[in-house]
């Protein structure tokens, strides 16, 4: 299956973002950095989300252990996504840089290497390591409530209320779409490979 900025969109709308044309249309290349100074454009670059290209991959990689193998489109739907979530909300902004601060220290601390740099079994396992999928999303809590919160539950709850990732799990409408509030499930972590202590599975 293939997540577009479409599906993105749509997750926003569900979310209840207000997002510029200038994020989701067109390709938005970020910089390695949040810079200061004047925009080329003239524009406040206060105006505009600014992410990392270093965090844009930690979420990335946070996405490619939670969505289902295959998913192509990914990185932009993401990004496209996170961009339009952080526009215009400081707080919610710096709570979701300190989490993801806060997980790439472990990943150096437990593996030697950044999050992003881990092969997807060692990410699963670190965010299973620190208790994140029974965690409470709390953006006030310990560092597992507010990886839960900030990375966890916003990455997925942008793939199940996406048209694409609502077909795929059975959801005919999702949030965002007529009868959607009705049929949304929230999503959890997928099993571990050879975990076999999860129960059932939703496959």
């Amino acid at each position: 299956m293939e997540l577009t900025r479409r599906d993105a969109m749509a997750a926003l709308a569900a979310a209840g973002a207000t997002v510029g044309g200038g994020v989701l249309f067109g390709r938005m290349v970020p910089p390695r950095s949040d810079g200061g100074g004047a925009a080329s454009d003239g524009r406040d670059p206060s105006a505009a989300p600014s992410l990392s290209s270093d965090l844009l991959d930690l979420l990335d990689a946070t996405a490619e252990v939670l969505y289902p193998d295959g998913v192509e489109g990914r990185r932009d739907f993401v990004e496209t996504y996170v961009l339009g979530r952080v526009s215009d909300r400081s707080d919610y902004r710096d709570g979701l840089r300190e989490a993801a601060a806060q997980l790439d220290a472990v990943a150096r601390d437990w593996e030697g290497s950044p999050y992003a740099e881990l092969d997807a079994d060692a990410r699963d396992r670190i965010l299973r390591n620190l208790g994140v999928e029974t965690a409470d999303p709390d953006p006030e809590g310990p560092i597992s409530d507010r990886i839960r919160f900030y990375l966890v539950d916003d990455l997925l709850f942008a793939f199940y209320s996406s048209p694409a990732g609502g077909r795929l799990v059975g959801i005919e409408n999702p949030i965002g779409h007529p009868g959607g509030i009705e049929s949304y499930q929230r999503g959890t972590m997928p099993d571990a490979p050879g975990n076999t202590n999860g129960g059932e599975s939703d496959g």
